[in-house]
């Protein structure tokens, strides 16, 4: 008896757990309830920054269903938009990019401006992770009512940029950021992407510009609107003053980055708040340039061009290998590839012509 009793109570336990279990699996398998568009557009508008957060997830979503529901809430604020300056910030590792941000956003918010920061962050090419400490390099910005930072994972897109940094921007302009800071990884072509979505470039530096420029690609340097030679402070002053002159000196030599802009230099300590004035000056210099030559509405119109290209490749790149069968499909061409069975050229010739079948 007492044996069966013990067993009753141990069958008990397992119905139980299993139940348990089958609520758990039946709560996991619950749909959220829809997101009302109005609502959350609403939210974005007046300025909340919860809801542009969730409006910004919504549009980095790559659920499917997602989609349609992050482009239904872009065209709702899309008359909101196009009303701030949007400044790329790229830089050599141990620049201080993102003290300079910091510290250039918050004399910005203290001037009365909305600044939001677009930190793009490299996504790990084995993981697919990234580090998204934007926020914890930035506390201070972080907290002010006045900014709103936002790190985004790069999800292994061409050149480290997140192919929805565009859209974020948007929402960013709808909720009323007059400022918007777009700061690079610093590798690769993610500088030439993100110049291509910003108004202004802005090139952070370290003194010393013989060594520097050894290191330096030309054509980073022929992207840039303006230079900060960056931590010119301490006994490093002196020197930074000197960087600043050689900056000057080879602007004269390169490509302007702008029709009727000489691209300037500046020296900038976040440390000792000097120099962030000037800047701020300079961008607003560039901007009342830019708008008499009627250069900065096509830059503009740029941006939109070279935004919808990138949408089309995106596209096609999608609808590709969501094909039944096509990721096993180029997954068995790699194999010969490796193993010398058929050529690069020959394996993406056979992907198309099935294709076109």
């Amino acid at each position: 008896m007492r044996e069966e009793s013990a067993l009753n109570v141990m069958e008990g336990l397992h119905s139980s757990h299993d139940g348990m279990k089958s609520v758990k699996r039946r709560k996991f398998k619950r749909n959220k309830p829809p997101i009302d568009m109005n609502e959350l557009a609403r939210g974005i508008a007046e300025g909340s920054r919860l809801s542009l957060a969730k409006g910004i997830t919504l549009l980095e979503s790559v659920a499917l269903h997602d989609k349609p529901a992050g482009q239904e809430l872009l065209r709702t604020l899309l008359p909101k938009t196009g009303k701030s300056i949007r400044i790329g910030v790229t830089g050599v590792p141990g620049a201080g990019k993102s003290t300079f941000i910091e510290a250039f956003g918050l004399m910005l918010t203290k001037a009365g401006h909305k600044v939001a920061v677009l930190a793009v962050d490299p996504s790990s090419s084995i993981t697919g992770g990234s580090i998204l400490g934007d926020k914890t390099r930035m506390e201070l910005l972080a907290r002010d009512p006045q900014a709103f930072i936002r790190p985004s994972p790069t999800a292994g897109t061409l050149g480290g940029v997140h192919r929805k940094t565009r859209e974020t921007m948007l929402l960013c302009e709808a909720a009323g950021y007059d400022v918007i800071l777009a700061e690079t990884v610093g590798v690769g072509q993610s500088e030439t992407a993100v110049r291509e979505m910003t108004d202004f470039f802005l090139l952070l530096a370290l003194t010393g510009a013989g060594d520097e420029l050894q290191g330096m690609k030309k054509g980073i340097m022929e992207l840039a609107d303006g230079i900060i030679v960056h931590k010119a402070d301490g006994e490093n002053e002196r020197l930074a003053k000197k960087t600043v002159r050689d900056y000057r000196q080879l602007a004269h030599f390169l490509q302007p980055a702008s029709p009727g802009w000489t691209t300037r230099a500046l020296a900038v300590s976040s440390i000792k708040e000097t120099g962030l004035a000037d800047t701020w000056e300079m961008i607003q210099e560039f901007r009342t340039v830019m708008e008499k030559s009627n250069y900065w509405t096509d830059r503009r119109q740029s941006q939109t061009r070279s935004w919808f290209y990138s949408m089309i490749n995106d596209h096609l790149i999608d609808s590709f290998y969501e094909e039944p069968g096509r990721k096993q499909e180029v997954s068995e061409l790699e194999k010969k590839l490796l193993s010398d069975q058929i050529t690069v050229a020959g394996a993406v010739k056979q992907l198309f012509d099935k294709q076109k079948d």
